[in-house]
């Protein structure tokens, strides 16, 4: 396994080996893993935790810029010049290990890792979880087994000589996601002034919060409290600001607002609970809330790698799926996009209807069968 640097990265490989193993289980086997990532990455956190074997290799990040001339600065410079080191270390590690097939989620930390599978001819599948592949599946793209998309529309972005190896998988999503229950949510956050008459929203900006989201929310509070439930996940350092904000709401209104810094363990009943969410548009909250079957109203990070989110989101709006919200994003946009699902319960059913078709719950199962193929292949 190789991948990480951020969530997107990280949570559908350790998704991709936590179902790998079970499904070995269950068939008398067990797996071999060894995950290769950065020392600075998410996943040297994640993979130790999780009791998966974990190397580090030397990496280089490019810092994108729209002018190629920026890109030749002198921090890209030196990084680059860490990729053959890294290379010849992934090629120590994977030549030693001689895994039966190399999976590689993205991230910069793939291809030093994806290049020594080439070099010690192992099978390397590549997966990809936005629409667009990132920069690191890329590179890594002309040496893969198989490229295993997350969306059909994907397919089309390939080049044609790449195409006959991709499958459409999905994106791996963590199971206890599909499992939540609304009245759990309602009792673990003790959201006794909710009126279960209206609809509920989940406002997140992820763990860290989105100022972004977190201000437009705050312009409209009183209009959204009076459609509706909010549990708004704001970030830790939000949460005073937004208090103080939420002070001066009716006691009425007040009830049905619940501010939090973080949700934990408790998302799947919130994300149960919730009628629409409001959030950004990485990889990873699209497949979930598509899985789930969930309206939503995106506003995608703009300084996202390779403009990602909004690809993400613009490829689910135009199908009906989510509203996109790009550009400029006030309070009155805000209104404007959720209002019309807050009074109109026929309009999220559709949107949720269409949102469920793009949903691929069984990803993570999709994705074992390519990497079991691509192993007995070797």
């Amino acid at each position: 396994m190789t991948g990480g640097g951020t969530g997107g990265h990280t949570y559908p490989a350790l998704t991709a080996i936590r179902t790998l193993q079970g499904r070995l289980a269950a068939a008398g086997g067990t797996l071999d893993v060894l995950w290769i990532g950065a020392a600075d990455g998410l996943e040297a956190r994640i993979a130790p935790a999780e009791g998966i074997p974990f190397k580090t290799v030397a990496t280089g990040k490019i810092r994108r810029a729209a002018n190629p001339l920026k890109m030749l600065s002198a921090a890209n410079m030196k990084d680059m010049a860490r990729v053959p080191l890294g290379v010849a270390q992934a090629r120590s590690i994977v030549s030693e290990f001689q895994p039966d097939v190399v999976l590689a989620t993205g991230g910069y930390v793939a291809v030093p890792a994806g290049l020594a599978a080439r070099l010690c001819r192992r099978p390397l599948v590549l997966h990809e979880q936005t629409v667009r592949l990132g920069l690191a599946n890329r590179k890594l793209a002309g040496s893969a087994t198989r490229i295993a998309l997350s969306s059909e529309s994907s397919l089309e972005l390939l080049a044609p000589e790449l195409r006959g190896h991709a499958v459409v998988t999905g994106n791996p999503i963590r199971p206890e996601v599909l499992t939540g229950h609304g009245d759990k949510a309602v009792h673990a956050l003790n959201l006794a002034g909710f009126d279960r008459r209206l609809p509920t929203v989940y406002v997140t900006g992820g763990a860290q919060g989105a100022q972004q989201i977190n201000g437009v929310v705050r312009d409209v509070l009183p209009w959204l409290l009076s459609h509706a439930n909010v549990i708004h996940q704001c970030g830790p350092a939000n949460v005073d600001e937004l208090r103080a904000a939420a002070a001066t709401l009716d006691p009425v209104l007040a009830g049905r607002y619940h501010l939090t810094g973080f949700v934990g363990p408790e998302l799947p009943d919130v994300l149960a609970l919730a009628d629409i969410v409001i959030s950004r548009s990485g990889a990873g909250t699209l497949a979930e809330l598509t899985a789930l079957g969930k309206p939503a109203v995106f506003v995608p990070l703009a300084t996202s790698a390779g403009n990602e989110q909004v690809h993400n989101a613009r490829h689910l709006a135009d199908a009906g799926a989510a509203a996109a919200l790009v550009g400029e994003v006030t309070g009155q946009v805000l209104q404007t996009a959720v209002g019309p699902l807050l009074t109109d319960p026929a309009r999220r059913a559709a949107m949720a209807e269409r949102a469920r078709a793009y949903g691929r719950p069984d990803a993570a199962d999709r994705l074992v069968d390519v990497l079991l193929s691509a192993a007995a292949s070797s």
